[in-house]
């Protein structure tokens, strides 16, 4: 049977983020997709300049008609806008492998998570995450440390792991050098690097990275395997960018 994975997330019309980036991916590792989506955005590689919110009763029955009919064998959530949405997202996931992109905020600098929906985020959701995936801001973000060596990378991801998620993958591609990641769980800490590539095309990076670890879970590989195979992914997606729009582009899904 062909594996499925759904993308819980926004909507970029760009294609460059959000479940469009999500089911591009997906599509690369022979993965059925599935999206709901939660929040419509007007941007593109320039910027993003509305983001309208969908109700969370809609996001909640999207969800439960793909999981009643065609239920994924792992899940992601991208942006979600609201306290709300995170509890409708949380109530209703159900067992599903779940990988947690907490989106705070898009490449271009415009807010895709309310203030005060942070704790939500942490009281509801990261305990349903197999897998909970921050940038270093978003690190910082949500455990209130600095986060700005490997060191304190490591700290954070085992400040996060204490609010539910069984790992923690902490990203340090806003770091000077390589591009290193350390995936943190209770029993082990694993690195992850690649060769950094200077480049301003970088906008979905972290939606892509996050699908290709959900598409190679439904594909039944053990999460450090996972992480390892999304990792030499998106390099070579960062590496091979196609230079599209005039801003910060895309990576390249075709990678």
């Amino acid at each position: 049977m062909m594996p499925v994975a759904l993308t819980i997330a926004g909507s970029d019309p760009s294609g460059g983020a959000g479940i469009q980036a999500d089911l591009k991916t997906f599509h690369q590792f022979r993965v059925y997709g599935e999206a709901v989506i939660t929040l419509i955005t007007v941007q593109n590689t320039q910027k993003v300049s509305r983001v309208e919110l969908l109700d969370p009763s809609l996001i909640r029955e999207q969800m439960e008609a793909v999981l009643t009919d065609i239920p994924p064998a792992a899940a992601k959530t991208g942006a979600l806008g609201s306290a709300a949405i995170i509890e409708a997202v949380a109530e209703t996931i159900g067992d599903v492998p779940l990988v947690v992109d907490p989106v705070m905020i898009s490449k271009h600098g415009a807010p895709l998570l309310a203030s005060s929906a942070a704790e939500a985020m942490r009281r509801s959701l990261f305990a349903r995450a197999l897998l909970l995936t921050p940038n270093l801001h978003e690190a910082a973000a949500l455990t209130g440390l600095k986060v700005d060596t490997e060191g304190q990378m490591v700290t954070a991801a085992r400040c996060l792991m204490e609010l539910g998620p069984r790992a923690v993958l902490v990203k340090g591609g806003h770091l000077a050098g390589q591009a290193s990641d350390v995936l943190v769980t209770p029993t082990s800490v694993d690195w992850f690097t690649a060769d950094r590539t200077d480049t301003p095309h970088t906008h979905g990076t972290g939606c892509t990275y996050s699908a290709a670890i959900t598409a190679l879970l439904a594909r039944g590989l053990a999460l450090r395997d996972a992480v390892a195979q999304a990792k030499h992914f998106i390099a070579e997606a960062i590496r091979t960018n196609p230079g599209l729009g005039h801003g910060q582009g895309p990576v390249n899904h075709l990678a």
